[in-house]
């Protein structure tokens, strides 16, 4: 009698535990839904009003100089989605200003036409409402934790209606090597809800229709040599980014002169180039290399110099949908050379950059079966398995961090990019190159 007391009485803290994560999740999903719907909509009418209006390029820099004061006003300045990261690492605190600062900055960067994404916001936005929302229920600090990887999950998918992929993104971004496992059902519950809502009020969610060729030994080896290939473009999108940042950062220390000068160099570029493909997202030219086959053979190089130069100098955005750019339209043109269809190519490009980017390669699996379907799988997996391997310890997101060794089974416990910043423990030898 003893003991079924005791099993009843667990199960009913364990029932608790999930009412409470499944409230919770609900009010962020329900919350992440509604202002992701309205931030996709901002996003793609100041895209079609941009390119209805193409004397918007020479609003970027006065564009740029209200984004400097806008973030200067909330007291925001400086944050990013590493400060998201470091929310979860730490238990750092959160704006609620930070939501519509990068809300307005995001959708002024693409109204003028400068080249950013737009899961840079949805992590800071998702992260930011997840956390107030741990706030509003009065979370210990280990729940807020939680709280704010169900917003990023949350609104990751109600922009891209991958719901899947936004969980696991979610759980595994913040440290490579370790799953949180707690946090699935309260971060798939927002997901789905998120989803449902922009579902719901008509946002399609992202598909594009590719035919994987059948399994074979010799496609195997060339979809091989595209992920290696693949792991080099993402190495130089990440330090193209980082480099530039500095740059920018030590050559014009005043941010008002610094994002002013930024935006002149985007439009000159732009009027160099004479096409606005790299500005704004690049959907279009993403959906023309995966579903028919054709891309410039500059576009990827262009692409990373025009993304580097709008968030280097300040403007707000994100990295992964250019990352989809990149590994797009790298992969169709470099495909054909390996013997792989064009299509199929590009969309095998576009998920192996996004892993090498991130470092999360289940979450890039479960990414190529919401976006290409399931056919593919296989090849998708080995790619990204390749990309992750060979890609070192870079990313786009310097508070992320890799515990354990990409080379072998040891615990290292290291912030990305730290190696090449030079500032790796001694014990680390296995990242370093032996002379």
């Amino acid at each position: 009698m003893t003991r079924l007391l005791e099993i009843l009485l667990h199960t009913r803290y364990y029932l608790s535990a999930l009412a409470k994560w499944v409230a919770l999740a609900v009010l962020i999903g329900v919350s992440c839904g509604v202002v992701g719907v309205l931030f996709h909509l901002g996003v793609e009418w100041a895209t079609a009003y941009r390119e209805s209006h193409i004397f918007l390029l020479w609003c970027l820099p006065l564009a740029g100089l209200f984004i400097v004061g806008f973030y200067k006003l909330t007291k925001t300045e400086g944050q990013g989605t590493d400060d998201i990261i470091d929310a979860v690492h730490m238990g750092k605190s959160l704006s609620i200003l930070l939501l519509p600062a990068i809300f307005v900055g995001t959708i002024l960067t693409h109204l003028c036409g400068g080249s950013a994404g737009r899961e840079g916001a949805a992590l800071q936005m998702g992260g930011d409402i997840g956390y107030h929302a741990g706030l509003l229920f009065r979370l210990d600090d280990r729940d807020m934790r939680s709280a704010t990887l169900c917003g990023m999950a949350a609104f990751f998918s109600a922009l891209f209606g991958t719901p899947l992929t936004a969980t696991v993104f979610a759980m595994v971004v913040i440290s490579v090597g370790v799953m949180y496992h707690a946090t699935f059902i309260p971060c798939f519950t927002a997901s789905l809800v998120a989803y449902g809502i922009s579902v719901w009020i008509g946002v399609s969610p992202t598909h594009y229709t590719v035919t994987a060729p059948a399994l074979d030994p010799t496609t195997l080896l060339r979809v091989a040599a595209l992920g290696a290939l693949c792991a080099l473009v993402a190495v130089l999108f990440c330090n193209t980014i980082r480099g530039m940042g500095k740059f920018f950062r030590t050559r014009i220390q005043n941010p008002w002169l610094r994002v002013a000068c930024g935006g002149f160099l985007i439009i000159g570029l732009s009027y160099l180039v004479r096409t606005s493909d790299y500005n704004g997202v690049g959907m279009d030219v993403i959906r023309r290399a995966v579903e028919e086959g054709t891309a410039a053979p500059s576009a990827f190089l262009l692409k990373i110099l025009f993304t580097a130069v709008t968030l280097s100098a300040g403007y707000k955005g994100g990295e992964v949908v250019p990352s989809f750019f990149v590994g797009a339209t790298f992969g169709c043109v470099v495909g054909p050379l390996l013997g792989l269809p064009a299509e199929f190519a590009a969309a095998v490009g576009l998920v192996a950059v996004f892993c090498a980017c991130v470092n999360c390669p289940l979450a890039s699996v479960f990414l190529s079966v919401e976006l290409f379907g399931s056919d593919g799988m296989l090849y998708f997996a080995l790619a990204c398995g390749i990309s992750y391997m060979l890609s070192g310890y870079n990313g786009l997101y310097s508070s992320q961090t890799i515990l354990y060794s990409k080379l072998k089974a040891q615990y290292i416990n290291v912030r990305t990019n730290s190696y090449h910043a030079g500032d790796l423990p001694d014990d680390h030898s296995d990242l370093r190159v032996k002379k």
